[in-house]
């Protein structure tokens, strides 16, 4: 159960981090559970133990995380399509 807590968590925290961003994430749903769940990897890492935790994500440095996810992807799809 606690999997598909942490499943949920993730693709709320992509979405939310989406629209801060104001870009979509590629993927749909399932860019949204990744990107949440990558994101939390990283902002664990950069900020661990901070804020409040739900389903074994702590929420503030998953969205701080994917955030930056989101950013770096935005610019590296922006720099293959200057490519073309």
């Amino acid at each position: 159960m606690g999997f598909i807590i942490m499943l949920i968590v993730g693709g709320l925290v992509g979405w939310v981090a989406g629209m801060i961003m104001g870009t979509d994430i590629p993927g749909g749903k399932i860019g949204n559970i990744i990107a949440g769940l990558i994101g939390a990897s990283i902002g664990s890492w950069l900020i661990p133990g901070f804020g409040p935790e739900f389903g074994g994500v702590s929420i503030i440095p998953a969205l701080v995380g994917t955030i930056l996810l989101i950013a770096i992807v935005s610019i590296v799809l922006q720099m293959m399509h200057k490519r073309r």
